[in-house]
């Protein structure tokens, strides 16, 4: 929660059309921001600028008004700004990043959330742990802050680091209003059942329901427990033989 007293004001600069894993930079970011607890984010889009590649992108000119820059801009604790620019450096890409110090007289009102840390191993070739698997029921035609709510709940997952998530749309179901839900292919109604299904540890997914309890009106969450079986390559076998060859 910010307080008054000094702080850090943070500016990223993208492309209107720069992507990050399959989604706008810029709302990538904005998501990252918002379910780390950030204060406050604004999103602000130029009309003209240039930027590493000097070309100028104005909307004046048709064929580069995708190309115009986008402005994220925030203001935190320099512990949380320290904690929280690696992960915004990799999501800015070819961007910019500025930060200066600045003071806060008047704080607005905030809400606090767990912090997630990740578990790191070296791979091996088989392994075999406990986990629960978390799935979400919910409809199509469900928002959340004007985007579909899966999206939503996708993008909350990925800022939590949560392992993976997998979104399946359903092409017939009803749920607690006993009403059927079509294929828009069946039938005019466009508000199928979605399911999405998450593996991950049982804390991380815990950590992560107050949110989902914010986000979801109707629906219906279900853990379950889980046994986890992964096969990964043998990273240090294949290293071993790489200096070998050397």
């Amino acid at each position: 929660m910010l307080t008054s007293g000094p702080a850090k004001k943070v500016a990223i600069y993208v492309a209107e059309d720069q992507h990050y894993h399959g989604s706008a930079a810029y709302a990538a970011i904005l998501d990252f921001l918002f379910f780390r607890g950030v204060s406050g984010a604004t999103v602000t889009r130029g009309i003209a600028g240039f930027g590493s590649e000097h070309q100028m992108h104005t909307t004046r000119l048709v064929d580069l008004a995708t190309r115009l820059p986008i402005k994220i801009e925030f203001i935190e604790t320099a512990e949380k700004v320290e904690e929280l620019l690696p992960k915004l450096q990799a999501m800015a890409g070819t961007g910019l990043i500025e930060m200066h110090d600045t003071t806060i007289v008047k704080p607005s009102e905030t809400k606090t959330k767990k912090e997630q840390t990740a578990v790191t191993g070296k791979p091996a070739l088989k392994s075999e742990t406990k986990a629960k698997l978390m799935r979400i029921y919910v409809g199509e035609n469900d928002k959340w802050n004007g985007k579909p709510l899966y999206e939503a709940i996708v993008g909350g997952l990925r800022a939590h680091d949560i392992a993976g998530v997998t979104v399946y749309r359903g092409i017939l179901g009803y749920g607690a209003n006993r009403r059927i839900h079509k294929d828009a292919a069946l039938s005019l109604s466009h508000d199928r059942p979605i399911l999405l299904s998450i593996v991950d540890t049982e804390e991380k997914l815990k950590t992560f329901m107050p949110i989902l309890d914010e986000m979801v009106q109707q629906g219906l969450v279900v853990l379950s427990d889980v046994d986890v079986i992964k096969y990964t390559p043998d990273y240090e076998k294949t290293e071993r033989r790489q200096e070998t060859r050397v």
